[in-house]
């Protein structure tokens, strides 16, 4: 695999961090900004709006920018949203700055999934995928229970300086790194062939992109990435009150939940490629009990903690497959591919903290949102079935 694909996962790290980071820092938002802890929350589902919006919309106002201008833009953009939102004492301004930072974390990820799957050999997206959601997954093990770590020392707002630390070294490492130019349509390469452009025109790609089987597997991947987000956004006060682990050890089961999902992709990466279907079926039916489990048993913090391991690491297993499935399903749109997957996954971040902070407002714990994400996996393997019965009927 190119060098250049570990530098662009550092600069997703940092973007990661950011991402899932307010889940160890909500009770403290809540508190210091004088709003509920589901209005908090909220902060999540802005940042997955901006996600949802500026993937497919960065993505195409990138076309014509050489790549490595692109990337630098949009994660400088990135690192001043945080260092805006450190120094912030209104609620508005902080989301504000959660929906730019998002803007700019959208188009970074689809321009670095573009650029990642464009320099590998057509039958290898899986595993460069992997490689750039491996910043992802390490921003949970490292990143996420850091962030909270700060908040507990010094308060939230050392969490987001420390993000706008870590951005520095990414944008030294893409300037450097990412070639001075790219053609704005991706090369197609193969082992033994040099890279070739194929010209395409946004309407085409945007045609390729009506596809039944690609619009299925965004749909799926919004599902998963739903009940993801659904529980981790609120893991911390689940945690608390309801599994009666002490806040101090709540930093290392956001590690540990970040350790399964580094696993998780890691697997993802090995059987994407090859083995698709029986790591989608089989990690969706596990994630389903595995939420239903949690949402049970909850109140133990040995189960807690097992499967806050056992949970991260089918979410991404199965989501970081689905991610590349839709790669796979989108060769008409080479450019857009990565916009659209970003933004069904942030439909996903979007849709599951709402759902969980309302099931909390409405006065049902905080063993509910585990109940909600348990939901979203649901409807997406009754989805799956209905549209393989409806392939069935259509080729019969």
């Amino acid at each position: 695999m190119p060098f250049v694909l570990y530098l662009l996962a550092l600069a997703v790290f940092a973007q990661g961090t950011s991402e899932f980071m307010l889940s160890g820092l909500v009770s403290d938002i809540a508190a210091d900004m004088a709003v509920s802890v589901p209005a908090a929350g909220s902060l999540t589902s802005a940042f997955a709006v901006g996600m949802i919006v500026g993937a497919p919309l960065m993505a195409v106002l990138s076309l014509r920018w050489p790549r490595r201008r692109a990337l630098l833009g949009f994660l400088i953009t990135f690192l001043l949203a945080h260092v805006v939102g450190a120094l912030t004492t209104s609620f508005g301004v902080l989301l504000a700055t959660r929906l730019v930072g998002a803007l700019a974390n959208a188009g970074f990820l689809a321009v670095a999934l573009t650029t990642a799957t464009s320099l590998v050999a057509p039958d290898a997206k899986g595993r460069a995928t992997s490689i750039l959601l491996g910043g992802t997954t390490l921003a949970c093990v490292v990143g996420v229970p850091g962030g909270a770590l700060l908040g507990q020392l010094w308060g939230w707002r050392a969490a987001f300086w420390a993000v706008a630390l870590i951005s520095v070294p990414a944008v030294v490492a893409v300037a450097r790194a990412v070639p001075p130019s790219a053609p704005a349509t991706a090369p197609t390469a193969t082992p033994t062939t040099a890279p070739t452009t194929a010209p395409t025109g946004v309407r085409a790609e945007l045609r390729a992109l009506r596809s039944p089987k690609l619009l299925v597997t965004l749909l799926l991947g919004a599902l998963v990435n739903g009940a993801t987000f659904c529980v981790f956004t609120y893991l911390e006060p689940l945690a608390t009150h309801v599994s009666g682990i002490d806040e101090a050890w709540v930093p290392g089961l956001l590690a540990l939940f970040g350790l399964g999902s580094s696993v998780g992709v890691a697997l993802g990466g090995r059987l994407a490629d090859t083995r698709p279907l029986p790591l989608l079926v089989g990690g969706t039916v596990a994630l389903v009990a595995g939420w239903v489990a949690f949402a049970l048993a909850a109140g133990s913090p040995v189960a807690a903690v097992v499967l806050a391991f056992t949970q991260g690491m089918l979410s991404f297993a199965v989501g970081s497959t689905l991610i590349s499935q839709a790669l796979y399903a989108a060769t008409g749109a080479p450019t857009l591919a990565g916009g659209f997957a970003t933004a069904a996954l942030n439909l996903g971040a979007a849709m599951g903290p709402w759902a969980g902070g309302r099931a909390i407002a409405a006065g049902l714990g905080y063993r509910s949102p585990v109940w909600v994400g348990a939901l979203f996996v649901a409807a997406a393997l009754v989805t799956a079935g209905v549209a393989l019965l409806a392939r069935r009927r259509r080729q019969h």
